[in-house]
C-alpha cells in the first residue's frame, strides 16, 4: 500500500517539476484511455472470479459503504481545503 501511495506522490512531484514540458501536456487523452483499459481489465478479472460473483450481494453492500464513506470524506476534505485556501477574500 505504501508503495502505491509513494508512487503516486513521486508522480505528482515529477509532474510538477516537468509541468512546462510540451510532451507531458499532450498525453492527457492517452492517460484517460489507459485508465479505461485498466478498469476494463479489472472488470474482466472480477467477472472471471467465481468467489466474487457468488458473494456479490454481501460484497456490494460493503463496497457501497466504503464508496459512500470515501466520497463523504473527500467532500469534507475538499470543503476544508476550500475554506482554508480558496475562500474569496482570504489572505494568502
Amino acid at each position: 500500500m505504501f508503495t502505491v501511495i509513494a508512487s503516486m506522490f513521486i508522480g505528482v512531484l515529477t509532474g510538477y517539476l516537468f509541468r512546462n514540458v510540451e510532451f507531458l501536456q499532450r498525453i492527457s487523452a492517452s492517460i484517460s484511455w489507459t485508465i479505461f483499459l485498466l478498469l476494463f481489465l479489472l472488470g474482466i478479472s472480477v467477472g472471471s472470479n467465481r468467489m466474487i460473483i457468488q458473494n456479490l450481494s454481501s460484497l456490494g453492500q460493503e463496497a457501497f459503504l466504503l464508496a459512500f464513506a470515501g466520497t463523504l470524506g473527500s467532500i469534507l476534505a475538499a470543503w476544508f481545503v476550500y475554506r482554508i485556501f480558496f475562500k474569496a477574500g482570504a489572505k494568502p
